[in-house]
């Protein structure tokens, strides 16, 4: 993997990319998923890497050279830290990149940030996630509707651990 913190942001907004257009087929407009979604999460990334929020945290899968999935955590206002965004290359799905990342990202805040909730948001339309996040020991906390910048809505659910609850497995 590069070194370089924009050829990582690349490499990662690849994937974010093509994860997208690959699980949001069916719920995502098409015109937006076919338009600059690379150019937006590549921005996206390059800002985080460049800027980083305090204590947020990117952990990267790969083999050799080629990125496979990747976990990013925020800690928030709330006390709690978000796990956004954690996604595998398409193609990679199923191979247990996710669940790695999921338990790493959870020890980490467990180790780094003791007694706080992890949580993520999902799409209820991902389906796929909704019972992996499942599996995996998350504890649906909430349902909303998400308000995309692009002009779109789509309901969500929120996942929660608790601290001493699991370790995602």
């Amino acid at each position: 993997m590069p070194t370089d913190p924009d050829a990582v942001a690349d490499a990662v907004a690849e994937v974010h990319t093509a994860s997208w257009r690959t699980a949001y087929a069916a719920l995502f407009p098409a015109d937006y998923l076919r338009g600059p979604l690379l150019a937006e999460r590549r921005d996206l990334w390059r800002a985080r890497l460049r800027t980083p929020v305090q204590g947020a945290a990117l952990f990267l899968a790969h083999e050799g050279e080629e990125l496979l999935g990747f976990v990013y955590l925020e800690p928030r206002a709330d006390g709690r830290v978000l796990i956004d965004n954690l996604h595998a290359r398409p193609g990679h799905t199923g191979r247990g990149i996710g669940g790695r990342l999921l338990r790493h990202a959870l020890a980490h805040v467990r180790d780094v940030h003791p007694g706080r909730d992890a949580y993520l948001e999902v799409l209820q339309g991902n389906t796929r996630a909704v019972a992996f996040y499942e599996r995996c020991g998350g504890r649906r906390t909430a349902s909303r509707v998400c308000r995309f910048p692009q002009g779109f809505e789509l309901p969500e659910f929120e996942y929660t651990w608790f601290p001493g609850a699991g370790d995602g497995r």
